[in-house]
């Protein structure tokens, strides 16, 4: 291995030094503790410590690092006391996630470092848009994100280096190529001869490096950090090295050629970089011996600190308190004078949008065709004349790259709202919704101020993949808020809360509706409070509990049916959704239909009627009954569409329940 000091003076050389080995040491003590029982797993990052260490150094203190759960050195060389770490690997109080989640995955604001989920890949998203949040703002910064060999089989890895590339955002896209991806060697992974040659297909910069050459990687990585600050563009990074242990300890390394470890084992980071410096007269025993001493001592003494720190006390009312962020809602009370016009449902979400939009100076709409043609339903047409490209953002078709990078706006400091062209397409994105999205502020206390547009539902004749009502996929998510009004008003002012809300918000909006459906809409910002039902009929035979088209179908019927006296409940939100307007309505009739168009089996209608059953059993006169749509995909031959839809079934399931 060959070391370039280059310019380096003894002391920065020695700091390089102590913090390599300052992590190779706590594993080593980390190795220990496992064999005695007193932890119970641990991701060992043995024989790569020159990666997180290089790279890391080789970064401003105010930009943001995005590391895997190998990469201790990241975390040390940012300074964050051993005691802390161990608390968080300990499932402790203190530690970051307050016992909520374990290893690396976490993130700190004060350290500027973003941890990982388990599915890998997604974080490289995130990074994408941070670096957007900087690149709008005009700050000069790089980020670094971490990724490995084995994730870079993912789609996550090609979706996100291709959105940054397209829109040249200064991020470092660093793979660690140590091999394994667990069991599975790198043969078996990709089929390319090096993965740094993928950056060709993308049209960016491509370097290879020695990672286990500490020097080697802080040259590199300072130098692209310094060149993407002044002139942005994503460079891909491959550091070869390997990892000498387990991909966790109990799968230990059997499956690795033993001439293999051994060849490896002679490229040790550490030790030859210690050897270097010897040889250099930057170190010689004693104070090799003297610096270990130090060390030893320290992790001795935070190890056993961090054991005594305090245990989580289980408190389940303030579990689910944290699942949110919280969001101070002040209603923007209408008077009943107030001047409004006579929109279409589409009108009034392009109203909320452009006040959004004002109003925040650092919200960004994001979406396949938004900026110039205006988007599939013209709901942003004229968008980019009144705020411009940077903020109203045309996509590669790539749905999770842009939710996970929507994460990373608001991680540094920005909104957005993302609109999904149709919302069957959101599977695409659905791991960045229910695994970072919906978990990031209760895991480690940090916002996701995203609101994602979804153009919904049936009745056009669009068949299986542009018609679904897909709801119940979310609402069983905690930490996800779900919206999904009927009127235009409704949509105006839920949307405009959901944009000033820094939780992650569905925002249903039924296509059927966008032109078909007007209504008297306030001019000016105001906003309805996302949980709250509006009783649009009271009643004292029966009520229908409903949303969105739902409500529409429900309307017609008591119109044809002036004789019954119904109580119509529009939900409007999904989650939260108001408990006390079911309850009242229930209390007032004792007899409840639930109507929804999305299909029967394990709608949310299913939700609704179980926790009426539990908790209004003694007001009801009949057994709940559910009016919804059949369980099949849904058809695009009109004459089938009708069939399948919940309408066609809704006066005979009436009936039904009147006649109980």
């Amino acid at each position: 291995m060959q070391f370039d000091r280059k310019d380096k003076n003894n002391a920065v050389l020695l700091d390089l030094y102590t913090q390599l080995l300052y992590p190779r040491m706590v594993e080593e003590k980390m190795l220990i503790l496992l064999r005695q029982g007193r932890i119970g797993k641990w991701f060992s990052g043995i024989g790569q410590e020159a990666i997180a260490i290089g790279s890391t150094l080789a970064m401003e203190e105010n930009e943001y690092i995005l590391p895997m759960h190998r990469n201790l050195g990241v975390f040390t060389a940012r300074n964050i006391p051993l005691k802390r770490l161990m608390a968080q690997w300990q499932g402790k109080l203190n530690g970051f996630t307050k016992g909520r989640d374990r290893s690396f995955h976490f993130g700190t604001q004060d350290y500027k470092i973003i941890g990982m989920i388990s599915h890998l890949g997604p974080q490289m998203a995130v990074a994408d848009g941070i670096a957007l949040a900087d690149l709008i703002s005009g700050q000069e910064k790089a980020t670094l994100v971490y990724t490995g060999d084995g994730a870079t089989s993912e789609g996550d890895f090609h979706e996100a280096i291709n959105v940054a590339a397209v829109w040249n955002l200064p991020v470092i896209f660093l793979i660690e190529n140590n091999g394994y991806g667990l069991s599975t060697p790198t043969a078996e992974q990709y089929k390319c001869q090096n993965l740094v040659d993928r950056a060709v297909g993308y049209g960016i910069e491509g370097v290879q490096i020695d990672g286990n050459n500490v020097l080697e990687v802080y040259d590199t990585i300072a130098a692209i950090a310094a060149k993407i600050r002044k002139d942005p563009k994503p460079v891909l990074v491959e550091c070869l090295t390997f990892r000498m242990r387990g991909h966790e300890e109990a799968s230990g390394t059997k499956y690795v050629p033993q001439e293999l470890m051994d060849a490896w084992a002679e490229k040790d980071p550490v030790a030859n970089f210690e050897h270097f410096l010897l040889t250099e007269n930057v170190l010689n025993q004693e104070l090799i011996a003297e610096i270990k001493a130090d060390f030893k001592a320290g992790i001795e003494y935070e190890i056993e600190a961090a054991f005594q720190e305090e245990e989580p006390i289980a408190n389940t009312i303030a579990e689910l308190e944290d699942m949110y962020a919280p969001f101070n809602f002040k209603p923007n009370a209408l008077s009943p004078d107030a001047p409004s016009t006579e929109v279409r449902y589409l009108d009034a979400i392009t109203d909320a949008l452009k006040i959004g939009m004002y109003k925040h100076d650092n919200l960004v709409l994001m979406g396949q065709d938004i900026a110039e043609y205006g988007g599939a339903f013209k709901i942003t047409e004229g968008f980019t004349t009144l705020f411009g490209k940077a903020r109203v953002r045309n996509t590669p078709i790539c749905e999770s790259a842009i939710v996970g990078a929507a994460l990373g706006l608001s991680i540094n400091g920005y909104k957005s709202v993302v609109e999904m062209q149709f919302a069957d397409f959101v599977t695409c994105g659905f791991n960045q919704i229910v695994n970072n999205l919906a978990k990031t502020h209760y895991r480690w206390g940090e916002k996701a101020d995203v609101v994602i547009r979804m153009p919904t539902g049936a009745g056009t004749g669009a068949g299986p993949f542009h018609s679904q009502s897909n709801e119940a996929w979310f609402t069983k998510t905690p930490g996800l808020k779900i919206v999904y009004p009927a009127f235009p008003q409704d949509a105006k002012g839920l949307l405009l809360a959901a944009i000033d809300d820094p939780n992650p918000v569905l925002f249903f909006e039924h296509k059927y509706l966008y032109r078909s459906l007007t209504g008297q809409v306030p001019q000016g910002e105001y906003q309805l409070e996302i949980g709250k039902a509006n009783v649009l009929k009271e009643g004292r035979q029966l009520c229908i509990i409903t949303y969105g088209l739902g409500v529409h179908w429900a309307l017609a019927y008591m119109d044809e049916h002036p004789e019954l006296s119904i109580n119509l409940v529009d939900l409007r939100s999904l989650q939260p959704w108001d408990k006390n307007a079911v309850s009242n309505a229930v209390k007032q009739t004792g007899r409840v239909l639930i109507l929804h168009e999305d299909t029967l089996s394990t709608g949310f209608g299913a939700e609704l009627a179980a926790w009426i059953g539990e908790h209004c059993f003694s007001d009801l006169d009949a057994p709940v009954m559910r009016c919804a749509s059949s369980d099949t995909a849904i058809p695009m031959n009109k004459v089938l569409e009708e069939d399948f839809l919940a309408k066609s079934r809704l006066a005979a399931t009436i009936e039904k329940l009147l006649a109980y």
